[in-house]
């Protein structure tokens, strides 16, 4: 049984692509060369932790896990000189909050053609918040196949969990509070790149 539960932002924490407005002050935390250097170190932690890359499946969250793990992807290909599978995993039908927002817009599961079983799946986000997202994720993922293990790299772990979710992989450990929201934009799915924070206290 999944209880109520409506997140103020977007999944983890994270808030849609849209201009700062409202009279927030926006705060940047990361540049579009700070992003390419997180993800840099997270494909190498990756391959380290995995002994190489031979079994990996990498399965965005969309909107903006997606692209992240594409760019995941071609690092990764870089370091071991073979692609790596990804795809992407949909958990808008897996969410403890469908009830109460019902009119959330699913997308598409794409799942390589290799499947996930018995394959080390890492599941690929922007920003880790409530840890609500992952276990959703984790229901999608069972319904899909049994990896031999799954794993999480986020951009940006923010704290304030409600679940006990760690992330394997972070690219900026990232204290805010509550009233604040971090604001992930990529290339891509936005028309600029970059992290900042918007809101907090006055």
């Amino acid at each position: 049984m999944r209880p109520d539960f409506v997140e103020p932002t977007e999944p983890d924490g994270s808030s849609p692509s849209v201009s700062d407005g409202g009279g927030l002050a926006a705060r940047d935390v990361l540049s579009a060369a700070d992003i390419a250097r997180a993800l840099r170190r997270i494909a190498h932690e990756i391959v380290e932790a995995n002994k190489g890359a031979d079994d990996l499946v990498l399965l965005g969250i969309p909107t903006r896990g997606v692209e992240l793990a594409q760019r995941l992807a071609v690092h990764l290909a870089e370091v071991e000189g073979h692609e790596v599978p990804v795809g992407t995993l949909d958990v808008t039908m897996y969410r403890d909050d469908l009830r109460t927002q019902p009119t959330r817009a699913p997308h598409q599961t794409q799942v390589p053609g290799g499947g996930i079983d018995d394959k080390v799946v890492v599941l690929v986000d922007d920003v880790l918040y409530s840890g609500r997202t992952v276990r959703a994720a984790l229901d999608a993922l069972a319904d899909h196949g049994r990896p031999r293990a799954v794993r999480l790299a986020v951009l940006v772990d923010r704290g304030h969990r409600q679940l006990p979710v760690r992330a394997d992989h972070v690219g900026k450990n990232l204290p805010t509070s509550t009233s604040e929201r971090v604001r992930v934009r990529l290339l891509g799915p936005d028309d600029h790149e970059g992290v900042s924070i918007t809101g907090g206290e006055r």
